[in-house]
């Protein structure tokens, strides 16, 4: 009898195979990163097969290491780092061009033309999203401007667009599915999150042919069946969503007012609405958190571009630690009001500010100043701009008063304890901080028919530490006050 689900979580920084349990649990997993490359300043690019490669010896190593046969697995589920924009040719699955990040910025004066053009409320009115290079659609249109031939083909038919589920989802089965789930279809700002459409106006605005776009399937929905990866062949993929979407899933967050926080390269706060896909006034997100039997449930979302990234530059870049859990004793010995403050405005700054020539910068310094206030910066930046999404989360009349929170920092209990206080809000960490990949695999399991409904898949989440604001208002809002003042200054 099949036992388990294995989720594919292809990621910013490396991709991982992870295999589950019925219940949810970890049994095994396996990792690896891959190169990042920088070819000009604010642009940021992957290697299609690099990461191809990644996902395919991790799943082989996953498989083969475990002893596990294809029959024993019974869905897998990919999970994908969002907007990231790949094109290829539909014959020889040849990719044009380097995989363009979520991250890179290069079309930022494309963006602020159309902005120029009054056109970013028509755009938010249809997708939910706001002009900026962020997102897919001014991605594929530079490929397509830039990459000799590739309009002149894409207008014949030959080539296929798609985010980086989709890129998998045809390798996995030798060109067979060209698809996509509507989550990650509505962060390509082509798709209609209203009609649960590509919009051919957009289409348009873009000069994108139809043609090069995946179907788009529920989250939960039959996929496609993985052919010639010997460990795995045969096993049918049942469940896709992006990568903060799938953490929505896996933290339960299935009832109107849920939030959660993703801590992993970037931060992300999403707040379930429910049916009603409201629309911000203070340039949150409006996006579709997952769609259900041709259901969608929609989300507001909060973006912040670096977060689990400024430890990696702080490790890598500065050399002032060798491993991030070098972090939370450093901080643990730092008092909390050090003066100096990080704004890891690396490729631009996210929500609420929308600034993509925005850079990154340290202020604050004195002679006292040391590795342990700078490291300590770091962290704070995370919860800070976490704070920024709360407080324009209010302007809108919501405001999420606990916070699920998971990925890669939430192990670091300083970074967790700060973050509750500087919000004033309770912060619940599970006991399943892999909820990323796990959402994966809820949702193959429900269209496996593992789990009935969503209410069986909440009764197994369970909390591990729920951390409680201890800091006065007072100090919370000088600290605060502190960080906005170094936004300014930017």
């Amino acid at each position: 009898m099949s036992q388990y689900l294995l989720s594919i979580d292809q990621g910013t920084t490396s991709s991982r195979a992870i295999l589950f349990n019925l219940k949810g649990e970890i049994v095994a997993t396996r990792q690896q990163e891959f190169p990042q490359h920088y070819p000009a300043s604010g642009w940021v690019e992957h290697d299609p097969e690099a990461i191809w490669k990644t996902v395919i010896s991790t799943l082989d190593d996953l498989m083969t290491g475990e002893k596990v046969h294809p029959n024993d697995v019974v869905a897998a589920g990919i999970t994908n780092q969002r907007e990231t924009t790949v094109v290829w040719d539909r014959e020889t699955g040849e990719c044009l061009y380097n995989a363009i990040v979520w991250q890179d910025r290069r079309t930022a004066s494309y963006c602020e033309s159309l902005k120029a053009d009054n056109l970013e409320p028509w755009v938010a009115n249809r997708t939910g999203l706001l002009l900026d290079p962020y997102f897919s659609a001014s991605k594929i249109s530079w490929i397509l401007d830039n990459v000799s031939g590739a309009r002149e083909r894409a207008e014949r038919g030959e080539l296929a667009f798609g985010t980086i589920d989709t890129f998998l989802l045809w390798r996995l089965t030798g060109g067979r599915e060209h698809r996509t789930d509507a989550s990650n279809a509505s962060r390509t700002m082509l798709f209609n999150i209203h009609t649960q459409q590509w919009d051919p106006e957009l289409l348009k605005l873009f000069e994108i042919p139809e043609s090069l776009l995946p179907e788009v399937m529920d989250s939960a929905d039959h996929f496609g069946v993985i052919t010639g990866l010997e460990s795995l062949n045969g096993t049918h993929i049942m469940g896709v969503a992006g990568d903060q979407q799938a953490a929505m899933v896996g933290q339960t967050c299935f009832e109107s007012g849920m939030a959660k926080s993703t801590y992993g390269t970037g931060c992300f706060l999403m707040l379930n609405t429910g049916d009603e896909a409201l629309q911000s006034q203070n340039r949150l997100l409006t996006t579709v958190a997952y769609r259900i039997n041709g259901e969608p449930t929609y989300a507001l979302e909060g973006s912040i571009f670096i977060a689990g990234a400024t430890i990696q530059w702080l490790r890598d870049g500065l050399r002032l630690i060798r491993d991030a859990c070098e972090t939370e004793p450093l901080a643990e010995g730092t008092p909390v009001d050090h003066g100096v403050y990080l704004v890891p405005a690396f490729t631009g700054l996210g929500a609420p500010h929308w600034d993509p020539n925005a850079r990154g910068a340290i202020l604050g310094l004195t002679r006292d100043t040391g590795i342990k206030e700078i490291v300590t910066a770091g962290l704070q930046s995370v919860c800070y701009q976490t704070k920024d999404l709360q407080k324009t989360m209010e302007k809108d009349g919501i405001r999420p008063v606990t916070l699920r929170v998971d990925g890669g920092m939430v192990v670091n209990n300083w970074v967790l304890q700060f973050l509750a206080d500087i919000l004033g809000a309770r912060v619940d960490r599970p006991d399943m901080i892999e909820t990323t990949a796990l959402g994966a695999a809820y949702l193959a399991g429900l269209q496996a028919g593992v789990y009935s409904s969503l209410d069986e898949l909440s009764k197994l989440w369970h909390c591990d530490r729920t951390f409680e604001p201890v800091m006065t208002k007072d100090k919370r809002d000088r600290l605060y006050g502190g960080w906005l003042r170094a936004v300014q200054k930017l």
